[in-house]
């Protein structure tokens, strides 16, 4: 009989590398395992993800393959008492399996490097230099042992402000992507971390301790994130963002949302025994929505509307009295009026 011709390790190899790339790519783009998209900056970390997960994909067949394959080609066979085959080394092997992983990880060090980099990424050698000014002499004036200071003031007649230091100070977390460095957000929160709640401010409106992040959609939005007792970490899955906040350090995030809807926010760093509760919710929301909610909460928190105004009903007539129940009642303003003086 005719030995049948057995077909090349290499072709063998060349399908096999074929079909681990497809299934790789196909399930590496459609794995379905991140939330909806909402952010300008999403998109950046998604299709990292995706590369990381193709090549996980890729490895997690080949190595499971071939210890699959390995046990059924090799498996022990009855009545077969000898030894395997010694193999002492296979330095060509080596090298592969070496030097693969290792541009693996370089290749997406530096990709990940990059994607930091657009979204806004922090260079921790970059400084920001803050300009103080001195008092003006009226400012001066106002102020505590104001008579040991006039020959100061009188030295500084005509001098609104001199410059008397710089601070330098260290920039912390997600700023303006490198496009629009230099440029200032279009809103600015404040958002404190405590145990176990976010306190978010709207400074430039006076809106203190708002019970939710509402930000208009297709803004440029700057959260300055600060905590109070320890380290929290202000994550919003939808958007792909995550920065601590530090007691005593002040760090940022900066971002853009794309998509109207309600989106959850998680602390992601335990913090203490009801860490898991500590949940907030952003609202992204039309630029007419957001200012109609800034002006509603703007007007609730003025001065003097939480004072409770009492009504001594003594005073007020029967008409007044039964006047927010009349139309409870059945009785019209006539029948109120008609009420006999001897009841008053």
């Amino acid at each position: 009989m005719e030995k049948k011709e057995k077909v090349p390790v290499s072709i063998i190899t060349l399908v096999v590398g074929i079909l681990v790339t497809i299934i790789s790519l196909w399930v590496g783009q459609n794995h379905g395992l991140l939330p909806e998209a909402a952010s300008e900056q999403a998109s950046l970390v998604d299709d990292l993800f995706d590369v990381m997960f193709t090549i996980g994909i890729g490895l997690f067949i080949v190595v499971e393959g071939t210890i699959i394959f390995s046990v059924i080609k090799f498996r022990r066979r009855k009545g077969d008492d000898g030894d395997g085959a010694n193999f002492k080394e296979n330095l060509p092997l080596e090298i592969f399996w070496t030097a693969i992983p290792s541009i693996i990880v370089i290749g997406l060090g530096i990709y990940s490097v990059d994607v930091y980099r657009q979204m806004g990424g922090f260079n921790p050698n970059a400084t920001v230099i803050a300009h103080h000014h001195a008092p003006s002499h009226q400012q001066m004036a106002k102020m505590p042992g104001a008579a040991i200071a006039a020959p100061l003031i009188a030295n500084a007649e005509g001098i609104e402000s001199t410059e008397v230091a710089e601070k330098v100070a260290s920039k912390y977390g997600f700023g303006a992507i490198p496009t629009e460095e230099g440029k200032t957000a279009d809103i600015v929160v404040e958002i404190v971390g405590v145990q176990y709640d976010w306190l978010i401010n709207y400074p430039e409106n006076d809106i203190l301790y708002a019970e939710e992040l509402h930000i208009p959609v297709n803004k440029d939005i700057q959260i300055n994130l600060s905590a109070e007792d320890v380290i929290h970490s202000f994550w919003i899955p939808a958007f792909r963002l995550k920065q601590d906040a530090i007691p005593s350090k002040d760090t940022q995030l900066r971002f853009v949302a794309t998509k109207i809807g309600e989106y959850p926010v998680y602390c992601a760093e335990l913090c203490g025994s009801y860490h898991g509760s500590m949940r907030t919710t952003v609202v992204v929301e039309t630029q007419e929505e957001y200012d109609a909610w800034i002006e509603e909460n703007t007007f609730a928190q003025q001065p003097g509307l939480n004072q409770t105004i009492a009504v001594n009903t003594a005073d007020l007539s029967d008409s007044e009295y039964l006047k927010p129940y009349s139309q409870e009642m059945g009785i019209d303003s006539e029948t109120l009026n008609q009420i006999h003086p001897t009841y008053h």
